[in-house]
């Protein structure tokens, strides 16, 4: 599998949002590993933005000294959110990049052509509209533009998109998400401008080839890192040619680039295609978008500091739905780590491992049959997080009654050993289980039901006190 994020505009810190794909697709990357797959998870930023280059003039600071530092603190979440990518890209700094981006152009010169264009433009979503305000919320009012840029011939390939997303050649997922891509593709495609003047960039980004006068659209430039990161003595050939399984995780607000743009110019290329684009909604606070031009964007590094990676992991995967919106408050995470983490799985390790060492002197009895057969392999084909998360807490549900019914305390000695057999399995099983949505979580559950006699017990999700 090759899985990939959006790689987000760096003219701030990262927010909830960043988090959410980074720990979804992170998922995804570790069950398949876990299944033997081979996997390669990639993710990037996205520097060569307007929005970049006005975030520095406002700050004060050179263009290249922002984008270093935010790309930076982009990077730098692998450690507090336990993610295992493969691969960072940065679109100013890699140095396959903007050769490969050059040679796209190059590939689908047939298709392009220039002209002068005028339009209400948004920065934040760093594109077109016909009419404002921005319908993603962008604060501020849209810019007038008129200028002469390069155009893509999008409107050839409206058929081709069709029977693409309608055949599941491409899969656009959740269903909703692939009946507006078909709708939006069949009430008719116009071509797109694919570049900007380089004046109104201030000279920042990819030069248009043979043409300093314009620099190429961002998101025309940030879609192709998807192939320009794969610069590895045989990766493109390995993960982009012959992967059968080639997945991009994206926000709702992007659905029109990777859906219809990023194909149809593949298409145009002659370039393989993806296989599959999940969609996810978006984490709100307060009813409003977490967006870095909002404010107020819950810095998941933060989050991770005050209550564990474990709790801000396990919100995002057991809250979030597959389809809608999902309101984010700090109340609500401690909440679930408290309910689920501590009460739930907490208890039940702390439990089973304080019965072993009352009543077989810490020595692990033989286990036989599970307390429960789960399987997230269905949820997690449909990109179901929370359906796959809710499956592998089946464990814990059916261990915690199982004690209660059960009783190993009232039980003679024989009966003892099978039951704590049983309940340490299935300990152990939650661990292994777990993997691919708490890593720390399920380090920290083997290390305590592991080996032949296990460790005195310890509290393993300390509760919020909140």
């Amino acid at each position: 599998m090759y899985v990939t994020t959006t790689i987000p505009y760096v003219n701030a810190r990262p927010h909830l949002g960043h988090a959410l794909e980074l720990v979804q697709a992170d998922v995804l990357a570790r069950h398949h590993r876990r299944r033997g797959a081979p996997v390669r998870f990639q993710t990037g930023s996205d520097d060569n933005s307007l929005k970049n280059v006005l975030a520095a003039e406002a700050a004060g600071v050179p263009v290249r000294e922002l984008v270093d530092r935010n790309a930076a603190a982009f990077e730098a979440l692998r450690g507090p959110l336990d993610v295992s990518f493969d691969a960072f890209i940065r679109t100013s700094a890699h140095p396959a990049h903007r050769a490969g981006v050059e040679r796209i152009w190059q590939e689908i010169a047939h298709d392009l052509y220039q002209r002068h264009y005028e339009g209400l433009y948004c920065v934040g979503c760093e594109q077109f509209y016909q009419e404002g305000p921005c319908p993603d919320g962008h604060p501020g009012p849209l810019q007038t533009v008129s200028e002469q840029n390069w155009f893509f011939r999008l409107s050839r390939y409206q058929d081709a998109l069709l029977d693409l997303i309608g055949s599941g050649r491409l899969r656009v997922e959740p269903a909703a998400r692939r009946n507006e891509v078909l709708a939006f593709v069949a009430a008719g495609l116009s071509d797109i401008s694919v570049s900007r003047s380089a004046a109104r960039a201030r000279g920042w980004g990819i030069p248009v080839p043979g043409d300093s006068d314009q620099v190429i659209y961002v998101w025309w430039d940030a879609l192709a890192n998807y192939v320009t990161a794969l610069d590895e003595p045989g990766a493109y050939e390995r993960w982009w040619v012959r992967e059968q399984d080639k997945v991009h995780i994206v926000g709702k607000g992007v659905i029109r680039f990777h859906a219809v743009h990023w194909p149809a110019m593949l298409l145009s290329a002659g370039r393989p295609l993806p296989t599959a684009v999940f969609v996810h909604d978006y984490i709100t606070a307060g009813g409003r978008k977490i967006s870095k031009s909002a404010g107020g964007t819950a810095d998941p590094a933060e989050l991770v500091a005050a209550y564990g990676v474990d709790a801000v992991r396990w919100w995002l995967l057991r809250e979030v739905p597959r389809v809608g919106d999902v309101d984010f408050t700090e109340e609500r995470l401690r909440a679930r780590a408290d309910e689920d983490l501590a009460n739930g799985l907490g208890n039940l390790v702390s439990r089973v491992a304080t019965m072993v060492h009352r009543f077989l002197d810490g020595h692990v009895p033989p286990q036989d049959e599970p307390l429960a057969e789960i399987s997230v392999d269905a949820a997690l084909a449909d990109f179901d997080f929370r359906r796959a998360a809710i499956e592998v807490w089946r464990i814990v549900e059916e261990a915690n009654r199982y004690v209660e019914t059960a009783r190993p305390w009232a039980q003679p000695r024989a009966r003892q050993e099978v039951s704590l057999g049983r309940l340490v399995g299935a300990c152990r099983e939650l661990a292994d289980q777990l993997e691919p949505f708490l890593p720390t979580a399920a380090r920290r559950v083997a290390a305590a039901v592991g080996g032949e006699r296990l460790a005195k017990p310890r509290p393993l999700f300390p509760r919020s006190g909140v």
